[in-house]
């Protein structure tokens, strides 16, 4: 008999890794971890795990029942939620994950109708950001995500199905007296000399707003890393820099600031995603249809319905 608990930490170690991020994705010692998979291995009577030098990984046959225990563990999840509301209306314990800029335009929204119109649905929200959010899809840890699909950033694969929700802009956001203002679509390469807010090293907008400094044959001077983008708004609206943000993010009831479309138009597509395998529970696929119908924000362009690609 195959315990679910260690079958989900066999799949955590075949999307994160290691035994040691796995450990701190479930709160362990990664000597717990390796007694656990250990016993797994007695339970299947197979040899699931190879070390080489420091590191373990997957044989043949723990990559294989890693892939199967994922649809196992959903198909589980989604009889419990069958029977916690009898098969009448969604219900269970959904864990959606959301970038930083969706949480409130997008995330909160459809968690307040999901309470309202089905009262045994849980959702539960976690923050994440598009380069935590898909590893964290793969290994089990959320059912549903709100992310980006920049195919350099986040390379997709047939375990994953994708729901277009959205196609967000990047803006260029300047205090309200900037010279910007008023000028209408603007060259970054005008902005070279400008002090400039950034987010924290290789995460997705830091990555996006040298690349777009860089293409403007500019080095940016950085003046200010922030992980939260009211911080950075905060910031630009006090006069001290200017900055590149998604749309989503800017909040002009909040702050005082100015924001200009990129002569060189950029966009991101804003998706939800599941893990593919068996059709997904009720409760998920709800879900994904409030976060779908939802109205998109000013920033963002609604995309219409489409099926799961």
């Amino acid at each position: 008999m195959m315990n679910p608990w260690r079958l989900r930490l066999l799949t955590q170690l075949d999307a994160l890794g290691t035994v040691r991020a796995v450990a701190q994705a479930a709160n362990l010692s990664p000597s717990s971890v390796s007694q656990q998979l250990a016993v797994l291995e007695t339970e299947t009577r197979t040899q699931l795990l190879e070390r080489t030098g420091r590191r373990v990984r997957l044989t043949s046959a723990g990559l294989i029942l890693a892939r199967r225990a994922r649809v196992i563990l959903d198909h589980m999840d989604s009889v419990e939620a069958e029977l916690r509301g009898f098969g009448e209306e969604p219900a269970g314990l959904v864990r959606l994950g959301a970038f930083q800029s969706a949480i409130h335009t997008m995330a909160v929204p459809a968690v307040t109708r999901l309470a309202r119109e089905h009262p045994h649905l849980d959702v539960e929200l976690r923050e994440l950001e598009p380069h935590a959010s898909m590893p964290a899809l793969r290994a089990g840890d959320v059912d549903v995500i709100i992310t980006t699909t920049d195919v350099d950033e986040l390379p997709l694969g047939p375990d994953v199905d994708l729901v277009p929700l959205a196609t967000d802009r990047i803006l260029l956001v300047v205090p309200p007296g900037h010279h910007a203002v008023g000028r209408g679509a603007v060259d970054l390469a005008a902005l070279a000399d400008e002090p400039w807010a950034f987010d924290m090293p290789h995460s997705y907008m830091a990555n996006l707003a040298l690349r777009l400094c860089r293409q403007a044959r500019f080095e940016p001077r950085v003046v200010c890393r922030f992980s939260n983008y009211m911080m950075a708004l905060q910031h630009v609206e006090a006069g001290l820099s200017i900055t590149l943000l998604p749309g989503l993010a800017v909040h002009h009831s909040r702050y005082r600031v100015a924001t200009r479309e990129l002569a060189t138009p950029v966009t991101r597509d804003i998706t939800a995603a599941i893990r593919r395998g068996s059709p997904p529970r009720a409760a998920v696929r709800v879900v994904l249809d409030v976060l779908r119908d939802h109205p998109a924000p000013e920033s963002a362009q609604l995309l219409g319905p489409r099926d799961v690609r």
